[in-house]
């Protein structure tokens, strides 16, 4: 094409435009995975969730890490629940899911318990300021009882219940924003 029109030359995407790029891409992925997730325990006459805060595009500090943490834990929607579970053929529970995901994708060894998980050094991240890969934690009266990995937009990827699949599900809804206890950076 440069040689049609002299002097033209063809600019090559920046570093900035790459990563912008590879962001859209897994926005996309999430997209279309978000829909195809297994069955829904919340009642099927439950509105979906109106966001109620801006939650800004961080960058996680290792994008390529967290990237595969995020592919990886998304992948797994659908998979069955199970108390103890912690493979995708036993099924997970919440920290299962967690331990699996980080240890599958970057060889990490966490803590077995949401509680535990809770407490692993690093930084306390508020809301708003969540990049892809922190660890979400929900409970109530100072007491952690769930975990989640965020995937980014509000949203994590977490084995819920009893009876439930591991789900996409948004930070913002009902019992989420109620009983949520902080977050955690740990890549």
């Amino acid at each position: 094409m440069s040689d049609d029109y002299p002097g033209f030359r063809r600019a090559t995407p920046t570093r900035a435009a790459r990563s912008l790029l590879a962001w859209a891409t897994a926005a996309s992925i999430l997209s279309l995975l978000a829909g195809c997730g297994g069955r829904d325990v919340r009642p099927a006459s439950a509105p979906a969730p109106s966001p109620s805060r801006h939650y800004a595009l961080v960058a996680p500090s290792d994008p390529a890490a967290a990237n595969s943490v995020v592919i990886r834990a998304i992948s797994l929607v659908g998979t069955p629940y199970r108390f103890g579970g912690n493979t995708p053929e036993g099924g997970f529970d919440c920290s299962g899911l967690v331990n699996y995901v980080y240890r599958d994708m970057l060889d990490l060894r966490l803590p077995r318990s949401s509680r535990e998980l809770a407490g692993v050094q690093g930084p306390r991240i508020e809301p708003g300021r969540l990049a892809s890969g922190d660890l979400v934690f929900f409970g109530s009266r100072g007491n952690v009882t769930h975990v989640g990995i965020y995937v980014g937009e509000g949203r994590f990827v977490h084995a819920p219940s009893s009876g439930g699949t591991v789900r996409l599900d948004h930070l913002d809804g009902h019992y989420w924003r109620d009983n949520y206890s902080g977050a955690r950076r740990i890549l």
